[in-house]
């Protein structure tokens, strides 16, 4: 009885449920970004799967290029960041609180993340359009700087496509 129990349910010999799914030693590649409000990349990354998601966002923020505003000088960080409950650390905190960024982090355990929902859609879509590039839906590169390049030049055509299109709709 206690071995009938123990065998998995195509009949062979094993655990039931196989490997741990949310195994860290997962093999790919994750695509990193910052966005603006209306969903242009500001700031894109590549890390393995197997690495945390906390882990790149101190990169991302650095990587924000200046941005020109109408008036003064030009912005070097956003004003406010909304991340989900992955970056829920009191040293990235700490790290936004120092730059003077203020942070809107959902925190594990105590917030739902359905209120930060309206503004993490924006990411969202914006991941969707990179994920419809085809060269990118897969890693067919080696090296990771030829996969960021690719990943550089999918933002460039997101970036030129949404410009195109607000140009559009302030000319009609």
């Amino acid at each position: 009885m206690r071995d009938r129990l123990r065998q998995c349910p195509g009949g062979k010999r094993g655990p039931l449920t196989g490997p741990n799914p949310t195994d860290r030693g997962k093999s790919g590649s994750k695509i990193h970004l910052i966005t603006d409000r209306n969903g242009l990349p500001l700031s894109l990354g590549i890390s393995g799967a197997n690495m945390h998601d906390s882990l790149g966002l101190e990169p991302l923020v650095r990587g924000i290029p200046p941005i020109r505003s109408r008036r003064g000088p030009r912005r070097r960080r956003p004003a406010k960041l909304h991340a989900d409950k992955g970056y829920d650390y009191d040293h990235l905190r700490r790290w936004l609180s120092q730059r003077g960024i203020r942070h809107r982090i959902a925190r594990k355990g105590i917030e739902s993340s359905t209120r930060l929902g309206r503004h993490r859609w924006v990411v969202e879509r914006t991941v969707s359009w990179l994920a419809g590039c085809r060269r990118l839906h897969r890693r067919y590169e080696r090296k990771a700087e030829h996969f960021l390049a690719f990943v550089g030049i999918a933002a460039a055509l997101i970036a030129s496509r949404r410009l195109t299109d607000r140009m559009k709709n302030t000319a009609a």
